[in-house]
């Protein structure tokens, strides 16, 4: 059983956003970031860096797949 709330309806609006578009998108993951935004702080780094990483195209595509696999291995995820 988890032992972390989730944070799903913040009261800061660019951290519901944030949920928002994780539920929308399906990455992040919504779960993690409900649980990043128990710290707000790290929510929106994280956040704002994934914004600018992955969304909007700083890294080229083949990278971001690249990171994916890499992500995958290091946790031994078999999906």
């Amino acid at each position: 059983m988890a032992r972390i709330s989730y944070i799903t309806d913040p009261d800061d609006p660019e951290l519901r956003e944030y949920l928002d578009l994780a539920r929308r998108y399906g990455t992040p993951r919504p779960e993690t970031q409900a649980i990043r935004s128990h710290v707000p702080a790290v929510a929106r780094a994280f956040s704002r860096a994934w914004e600018r990483i992955f969304r909007q195209g700083v890294l080229e595509h083949s990278l971001k797949e690249l990171c994916r696999v890499y992500v995958s291995k290091t946790i031994e995820c078999e999906y």
